[in-house]
C-alpha cells in the first residue's frame, strides 16, 4: 500500500511510489526501452511541443467523456489500459488485479500473450465487477496451432478484438535485461502461450521469445489466415506510417494502433503523437486508429483525440499502480478528462 496520507496526484507520482517498490532487474524491465531509449523518452516529451487553444465560456455542465468503441462498445471516457505482460512480478494478482480496477472504471483492457494469467482469469475477473472490453494481444507465431488455440480461447472468454503485434520481428535490443540477465522470476508461468514456470526458467526472456515468434510474418500472409480463422475484429499494433496504414486499409483490417511499443522496440524511431497526423490522414475515415505511448495527462489525450485518434492506451501507469497496491484508477490520476475525477486524487484501496 501506499503511505498513509501519501496521494498519488498524477501518473508522475505513481511512477515514482511504483518504481521504489520494485527490485532494480525488474525495475527496469518494465521501465527501460531499448538501447540508447531515445524513444521511451520522447514519446512523453513530444506532447509538449504541441498547445492547447482554450475557449471559454462554454457550458461545461453537463459534459460527456464517454463514446463508443469497437462498432458501439460504451466506455467511460476513451482511454484503454495497453496488453503489457508480466504484470504479476508487481504485483501478486497482476493481470486479473488490473482486469478488476478497469472494469470498475469503465475503461478497457489489453491482454497480453504474456500475462501470468490465463484468458479467462482476466476476463473473468473483470467481467464480475462490471461489463468490460477485453482485447486480446497476439503474435504470429511459429506453432499455429498455438496460435490458434489462443485464437479460439479468446472467442470463448468474449474478447472482442485481436492486437496483432506487428512491431516485433525480433525482440527489441535492451541493454539492462542483459546486463540484469532478466528472467521471469520463478514460480510465474505463462498459460496463455503455454509455459510453465519450469521451461521459463531454463531461458532468457529474449531466448524464448526467439523459440516462439515466426519473425517471417507479412501482410500477405497472416491477415488473411487470421480473417480464415476468427470472426473478432483484426487490429495492427504497431504502426507508425501512412504507408502501414494503407496496407491495413487494402487488407481490411479494422483498425490500427500509432505505437512504438513503448520504445522498448526500434529505437530512434517517431514518438507515437508525432506519427499520429498522417496515420489519421492515410486512414482517411476508412478504419479506426487508436494510439498509444507517453500518454500521462488528461492534456496529452486530448491531444491525441486532437489529432484524431478514437482512444488511448497506456501500460506503464497500470505496472507502477500494482506496485504500490493501488486501486488502479488511471482515470483518475490522468487529470480533467474524466469528469467524475476532478479534483480527487486516486483512491487507495486495491481493486482485489
Amino acid at each position: 500500500m501506499a503511505k498513509e496520507g501519501e496521494k498519488m496526484l498524477s501518473v508522475a507520482d505513481l511512477e515514482r511510489a511504483g518504481s521504489k517498490k520494485l527490485p532494480d532487474s525488474i525495475r527496469e524491465f518494465y521501465n527501460s526501452g531499448s538501447t540508447e531509449q531515445l524513444t521511451i523518452h520522447e514519446n512523453s516529451r513530444a506532447f509538449s511541443k504541441y498547445r492547447v487553444r482554450p475557449r471559454v465560456l462554454v457550458d461545461v455542465s453537463k459534459a460527456d467523456t464517454s463514446t463508443n468503441l469497437f462498432g458501439g462498445q460504451r466506455v467511460s471516457f476513451p482511454l484503454g489500459v495497453s496488453p503489457a505482460g508480466v504484470q504479476a512480478m508487481a504485483h501478486p494478482d497482476g493481470e486479473t488485479a488490473t482486469s478488476r480496477a478497469c472494469a470498475k472504471r469503465g475503461v478497457s483492457m489489453g491482454i497480453s500473450s504474456f500475462s501470468n494469467y490465463s484468458i479467462t482469469e482476466v476476463r473473468s475477473a473483470g467481467t464480475n465487477v462490471a461489463p468490460i472490453i477485453h482485447v486480446m494481444q497476439l503474435y504470429t507465431m511459429k506453432d499455429r496451432d498455438l496460435q490458434l488455440r489462443i485464437i479460439r480461447d479468446a472467442e470463448l472468454a468474449g474478447c472482442t478484438a485481436i492486437f496483432l503485434t506487428a512491431d516485433s520481428p525480433v525482440l527489441g535490443v535492451r541493454y539492462n535485461e542483459w546486463r540484469n540477465d532478466f528472467r521471469t522470476p520463478a514460480g510465474l508461468a505463462f498459460p496463455i502461450i503455454e509455459l510453465t514456470t519450469e521451461r521459463i526458467q531454463n531461458q532468457t526472456h529474449d531466448s524464448g521469445f526467439t523459440a516462439f515468434n515466426d519473425d517471417a510474418h507479412n501482410w500477405t500472409r497472416d491477415i488473411p489466415w487470421l480473417r480464415s480463422v476468427t470472426k473478432m475484429q483484426i487490429w495492427i499494433k504497431g504502426v507508425l506510417t501512412a504507408e502501414d496504414t494503407l496496407l491495413a486499409v487494402q487488407y481490411g483490417c479494422d483498425g490500427i494502433i500509432v505505437s512504438n511499443h513503448g520504445g522498448r522496440q526500434l529505437d530512434g524511431v517517431p514518438a507515437t503523437i508525432d506519427a499520429l497526423p498522417e496515420c489519421v490522414a492515410a486512414a482517411n475515415g476508412r478504419i479506426r486508429v487508436h494510439v498509444d505511448g507517453g500518454i500521462r495527462t488528461g492534456t496529452d489525450i486530448f491531444k491525441a483525440l486532437a489529432f484524431g485518434a478514437e482512444c488511448c492506451w497506456v501500460g506503464r501507469p497500470a505496472i507502477w499502480g500494482l506496485a504500490v497496491s493501488l486501486s488502479m484508477a488511471v482515470a483518475c490520476q490522468m487529470g480533467s478528462v474524466h469528469t467524475e475525477c476532478l479534483g480527487r486524487p486516486a483512491e487507495n484501496s486495491f481493486a482485489a
